[in-house]
């Protein structure tokens, strides 16, 4: 099993885990969707130890999170789980959290989609979702590093591009989510929090 980096992993971690200590002071068991390299996963999961951190992914970048997660040996983090966040199946569990990071801008907008309507089904009432990443505002970038960004994402591949936050919080909202947190995280990124009623 080899581990991954990502240096953004590293530089985000600590001011995520400052928003995400309020957010989730209350919660218990939180579904980390997209979890990457593992490195949130075991951060957040040592930072938080009331909470259990399950991570999950895409079947190939499981091994990667694996490995983080033997070597922080935490309690608290199991196994992390195959989940394709686009899909109709989701793992089941007493979840009240999902938390996922920099996902949006690179799945296709229909998996974004999927994903709002996984939540809805998926989260119960009082449930929170938290999403991480860089958004537009009203059709604009907020910044000029976030339309160069857009560019080459867009240029890796066309489904890929910063999701409008209109887009995402109608979707939340159909999906049964009202927006209780938009707060400004630094190099122009936001993070996004949603409650089920």
């Amino acid at each position: 099993m080899t581990k991954q980096f990502s240096p953004a992993c590293e530089r985000n971690r600590e001011p995520i885990f400052q928003a995400l200590r309020t957010l989730l002071a209350d919660r218990r068991h939180v579904l980390e969707i997209g979890s990457g390299t593992g490195q949130h996963a075991v951060f957040f999961g040592a930072q938080l130890p009331h909470l259990i951190w399950q991570a999950s992914d895409l079947p190939e970048n499981l091994p990667g999170i694996v490995a983080w997660q033997h070597e922080a040996q935490l309690p608290n983090v199991p196994p992390a789980l195959v989940l394709d966040a686009g899909s109709s199946t989701w793992p089941d569990g007493d979840y009240d959290a999902v938390f996922t990071a920099n996902t949006c801008h690179i799945m296709a907008w229909r998996e974004v989609e999927s994903m709002f309507e996984g939540v809805g089904r998926f989260l119960p009432a009082g449930g929170i979702l938290c999403i991480y990443g860089p958004f537009n505002y009203q059709g604009a970038f907020t910044s000029a590093s976030n339309a160069h960004f857009d560019a080459a994402l867009r240029a890796q591949a066309p489904h890929r591009g910063i999701r409008d936050f209109e887009a995402l919080d109608y979707l939340a909202l159909v999906n049964g989510l009202v927006l209780e947190a938009d707060l400004d995280m630094p190099s122009n990124n936001r993070l996004l929090a949603w409650k089920r009623q």
